[in-house]
């Protein structure tokens, strides 16, 4: 039986992407706002409320903390491709999930996402293979690449997007 808490299966880097892959994580993050919104449409606030699994968080808590990830994870690569080797820093989303602002209606995050990936898209599109070699200093964790960080990005998208679908139908909505 599949992990509920990871409907499309944990994160794994499988090593550096070919170009045409490459181009697909681009895809995945130019759509995810559109595909976020369309998954939560018509949604109530009671529905918003509910968690996606025993345990877990609630669906306006997804939304809200992909507003959060997502931004940052820009600005990572903003941060990548501007600075030689930059030091990121990250959070604790587990903090960050229960500040006021993820009480708030889900519209503000889906516009901010909107702007985010659209800004995202830009930088991505203007890559070069070569460039996803890049790397940063993770705080705490050691070198990471470009590469993996935009992997990992497209995962994280496709997979609370798979969470909130399972919710949805699980939940009959």
């Amino acid at each position: 039986m599949p992990d509920i808490r990871f409907p499309i299966g944990e994160f794994v880097y499988a090593g550096p992407a070919s170009p045409a892959h490459c181009q697909e994580r681009a895809r995945v993050i130019a759509a995810f706002p559109a595909e976020l919104r369309t998954a939560v449409a018509e949604l109530t606030d009671t529905q918003l409320d509910t968690p996606h699994r025993d345990g877990g968080w609630t669906i306006r808590q997804i939304v809200h903390h992909l507003g959060d990830v997502n931004v940052h994870i820009y600005c990572r690569v903003k941060a990548v491709v501007a600075e030689p080797a930059p030091l990121i820093v990250g959070f604790e989303e587990n903090d960050w999930v229960k500040t006021p602002d993820h009480r708030l209606p889900v519209a503000p995050t889906l516009a901010m996402l909107e702007g985010a990936h659209a800004r995202w898209s830009a930088v991505l599109d203007s890559l070069t293979v070569s460039d996803y070699a890049r790397m940063f200093e993770w705080h705490g964790e050691g070198p990471v690449s470009l590469d993996e960080q935009v992997e990992y990005a497209a995962w994280h998208c496709r997979h609370h997007l798979a969470q909130i679908h399972a919710a949805r139908r699980r939940y009959g909505w």
